[in-house]
């Protein structure tokens, strides 16, 4: 091959490779300003200006400051801590948690036969398709609608009460914790099942013994975590009346009592955590690969968990 060829050769592929840079760069620019097009029409749609701060900033401040009252010691400014300490013993926020908490626990135990019936029909392990893909859209369909929904549309059963919220909560559980059953089925190991046919077990047996006896670990993991989202979904539930320490959040809103807010939502916070430190240990010592997250992580993630929840 001539050295003129060469040259050609290692010219056209210069080429080709600018070529593709510039499509590249002209595709992630034109992407871009999709994006930015898309955020500005968002903030318009939602009345999101700056304005609104200028508007509303000085009242936010004066709300801040009674979310964090502050007292003095010896000339030095401290936070009072005493006056959360009076509104959480005066109104016994530790009893209304206990409620929010029988909730989230009642509402995953209620959820969790059903989501373990659906759950296994929805594998094709279990069901042939396209039948298991009915009891997947169930389950999909029960998805698809937040348990705040739920809560509503349990209204005609006696109002939003802490009953309804369970019902919603129950009802939440299915689709979320079925779907993750079906998950684990599909990734199971052929082995143990081809045993336990041979021995000339029955449907149900090979079922038992050689599918869910491979993910009963998996299995206890991801109900311990549903009854996470459980009680963080209790408290949200509370808020529009569902009771429990959401309820009293709520009432203390609507009363512009930021200070008795604030020290509603250090309960919630000590609910939440405790739940999920006790969730955490568990999963971790039965799931020997899981790392337990610390108490400065657990913190780090609350408010989004809390965000995430209210769409579950």
């Amino acid at each position: 091959m001539s050295a003129e060829s060469v040259s050609r050769q290692v010219h056209e592929r210069y080429e080709e490779i600018k070529r593709a840079r510039r499509i590249r760069v002209a595709l992630f620019s034109t992407l871009g300003l999709l994006v930015l097009g898309f955020f500005y029409l968002a903030l318009t749609m939602v009345d999101f200006t700056i304005a609104q701060f200028v508007r509303y900033g000085p009242q936010f401040i004066g709300a801040l400051n009674q979310y964090f009252p502050m007292t003095s010691v010896n000339g030095v400014p401290v936070l009072d801590v005493w006056q959360y300490r009076d509104f959480i013993v005066e109104r016994n926020l530790f009893a209304s948690a206990g409620i929010t908490l029988a909730m989230g626990f009642a509402g995953t135990i209620l959820g969790f036969p059903f989501a373990l019936i659906f759950g296994v029909l929805g594998s094709g392990r279990v069901t042939p398709f396209p039948f298991n893909f009915i009891f997947r859209g169930i389950m999909s369909s029960i998805r698809a609608i937040p348990a705040l929904v739920w809560a509503l549309i349990y209204v005609p059963l006696g109002g939003v009460t802490p009953f309804t919220a369970t019902m919603a909560i129950a009802t939440d559980t299915i689709g979320n914790l079925g779907r993750l059953y079906t998950d684990e089925l599909e990734e199971i190991e052929d082995g143990p099942i081809e045993a336990i046919e041979t021995t000339g077990a029955g449907r149900v047996q090979v079922i038992v013994f050689g599918m869910l006896s491979q993910v009963h670990t998996s299995f206890i993991a991801w109900t311990l975590y549903i009854f996470e989202i459980n009680v963080r979904i209790a408290v949200t539930l509370g808020i529009i009346g569902g009771g429990g320490i959401g309820h009293v959040l709520a009432v203390q809103q609507r009363l512009f009592e930021y200070t008795n807010m604030m020290a509603t939502i250090l309960v919630i916070l000590v609910l939440i955590l405790s739940v999920e430190m006790f969730s955490q240990r568990v999963r971790s010592y039965i799931r020997a690969d899981e790392e337990p997250m610390g108490i400065i992580e657990l913190l780090k993630g609350f408010p989004q968990r809390m965000a995430d929840s209210i769409t579950k």
